[in-house]
């Protein structure tokens, strides 16, 4: 008997997904490493801001790769 919810399924998925895209997402968005300083709560969200950008890209990349799947 499962105890997961329907969705449950279709959310590991597109967490693996999320996972998968995750290097090139990074390579993508360009960022360089903190290097032992800290952020301001600006500067973070402005880099959030580009790694959601890279990662639509990331992601549509790879639909065109694997043939729009």
């Amino acid at each position: 008997m499962a105890d997961q919810a329907p969705g449950a399924g279709d959310l590991q998925q597109k967490y693996r997904q999320f996972l998968d895209l995750m290097p090139l997402t990074l390579s993508l968005a360009g960022l360089p490493t903190s290097e032992g300083r800290l952020y301001s709560e600006e500067q973070i969200e402005a880099r959030a801001i580009t790694v959601r950008l890279a990662y639509k890209v990331a992601r549509s990349l790879a639909r065109d790769c694997l043939g729009g799947s």
